[in-house]
C-alpha cells in the first residue's frame, strides 16, 4: 500500500476542505459507491452479512467487507458479534448512521422522482 506524506499539498487541501465544507465532510464518511447503499439497506434494521450480501449481489465480498469497516470504524455501524458456533454477527445503524436515514431517504426520493422524469 502506498505511503500518503501528511505534509503535501494535497492532504492539506483535503484537511482544510473537511475543517469547513460539510458537504465535504459527508462525503468523506460516506462518499463511494457501495457505502450510501449498505446504509440505505441497514435503515430497516439490522443485518446479518449474508441478507447484505444477498440485497446487493453486485457488490463484491472484498468491497462489502471494505466499507463495513470504514462505516463501523467511522462510526456509523455497529458490528456485534455473538460467541456462539457458528459465529453469528449483525451490522445495525449506530446513532449517528441513523441520523443520515432522511439524508438517504431524500436521496432515493429524488432518484425515483428524476427516473420518472428520464422515462
Amino acid at each position: 500500500m502506498a505511503v500518503i506524506k501528511e505534509s503535501s499539498t494535497i492532504q492539506q487541501n483535503k484537511k482544510y476542505a473537511l475543517d469547513l465544507c460539510p458537504v465535504t465532510y459527508v462525503m468523506e464518511k460516506i462518499g463511494g459507491f457501495w457505502k450510501p447503499i449498505i446504509l440505505y439497506h441497514l435503515s430497516n434494521g439490522d443485518k446479518r452479512y449474508s441478507e447484505l450480501k444477498r440485497a446487493i449481489p453486485a457488490v463484491t465480498e472484498k468491497m462489502l467487507i471494505q466499507h463495513l469497516k470504514q462505516l463501523e470504524a467511522d462510526g456509523l455501524v455497529i458490528r456485534r458479534s455473538r460467541p456462539v458456533v457458528p459465529p453469528h454477527v449483525t451490522y445495525e445503524l449506530s446513532e449517528a448512521g441513523k441520523g443520515l436515514i432522511p439524508v438517504i431517504g431524500a436521496m432515493a426520493d429524488w432518484a425515483i422522482q428524476d427516473m420518472k422524469k428520464s422515462k
